[in-house]
């Protein structure tokens, strides 16, 4: 059975592992930044090492691409902007990572880009902008609303272009198990995989996935020129959680999908946004004040910023600068593995001691 005949569950535990006899099942660390001459590897910043490529041979299995290992996740975003000429139009969702989002706003401030913000549902809105654009940057589902983007169908519309954009979606919230964007004719797929990629709160590290070999080696030069490696610790731990994942992304998301259930029908809350898969729920109460009251009485769940950790953690996403048109009284929830009962007994409490 070829490994191309996996499924992706097997596929990331399986894959970027030492096969030869006596070697071990796991790709050691290399903390080293210079290697002996007479190879093609001379230098880890110009030419990787053979943890990082590990890492890289395994996303880029599970998305059906080429992927390039980054020192986080907006240094992807800093790499495919480098990649643009000066003047490029960019559209991005108008709700999304506010890391993202104040970036493009920082090169536009610069002269550096042309940047237009579009409501994510707002399809027709970038199926036009598909002619006048040179980079549509999609999230499904966005952060922090969970909305949806129809990203076939904004592909379909780069395709007709004559002078055709390049799209690229974040796939962080998905995860290549959830979604592969690349399989839907996107060009490049970027990753946060401190996030539920890492998984344990306790790495930085970024990932793109490109369709074509030519733009990996663009991206892999841009790292090279800015110096955003991933640390050799840091790229092990990341493909040791990715080893996780499929378990990890089953089970937070069936405790997602049951506790959306539970805070639908629960008094004080004014809605709930679940897209009916993954590990992230956004619920709204009646304003700032008794969001922050309930972010603040939770004892098991953390109130914390970042998600996709193992342990559950809250965010009133209003309360950041970037973020403050987002509905006020908007929770970000990344469920964790902890039992749901436990989950919701604390949410529950917190909830029925509002004043």
């Amino acid at each position: 059975m070829s490994e191309h005949d996996w499924t992706p569950r097997t596929k990331a535990i399986a894959l970027g592992r030492p096969t030869a006899a006596g070697e071990p099942l796991n790709v050691p660390i290399f903390p080293a930044s210079t290697f002996g001459a007479g190879t093609d590897r001379a230098y880890s910043r110009e030419d990787g090492t053979p943890t990082w490529e590990a890492l890289e041979d395994t996303i880029g299995a599970l998305e059906g691409g080429y992927a390039t290992a980054f020192a986080s996740g907006i240094a992807t975003l800093a790499a495919v902007l480098d990649v643009l000429p000066v003047g490029a139009r960019v559209a991005v969702p108008s709700f999304s990572y506010a890391g993202t989002r104040g970036s493009l706003a920082h090169a536009e401030q610069s002269g550096r880009l042309r940047v237009t913000q579009l409501a994510p549902t707002d399809t027709a809105g970038w199926i036009e902008a598909a002619g006048g654009h040179d980079l549509l940057w999609l999230e499904s589902p966005t952060n922090p609303t969970l909305e949806l983007i129809d990203i076939e169908a904004i592909v379909a519309a780069a395709r007709k272009q004559q002078h055709r954009p390049r799209v690229v979606v974040d796939n962080t919230f998905a995860t290549p198990l959830g979604r592969q964007p690349l399989a839907l004719g996107v060009d490049l797929v970027v990753h946060s995989a401190t996030k539920l990629i890492g998984g344990h709160s306790d790495l930085l590290l970024g990932l793109t996935v490109a369709a074509d070999e030519g733009l990996a080696r663009e991206l892999r030069d841009a790292r090279t020129r800015g110096g955003a490696t991933p640390g050799a610790l840091e790229a092990w731990l990341a493909l040791r959680g990715l080893r996780t994942l499929p378990v990890r992304l089953a089970e937070a998301t069936r405790s997602a999908a049951d506790l959306a259930e539970r805070l639908a029908g629960h008094p004080r809350i004014t809605a709930v946004r679940y897209p009916g898969e993954g590990a992230m729920i956004a619920f709204e109460l009646d304003g700032a004040d008794t969001a922050d009251a309930v972010c603040r009485a939770l004892t098991l769940i953390r109130h914390a910023t970042s998600l996709g950790g193992v342990e559950s953690c809250v965010e009133r996403r209003a309360s950041l600068a970037g973020d403050a048109h987002v509905p006020a009284g908007l929770i970000r929830f990344s469920v964790g593995l902890e039992h749901p009962d436990d989950l919701w007994r604390d949410l529950a409490t917190a909830l029925d001691n509002l004043p």
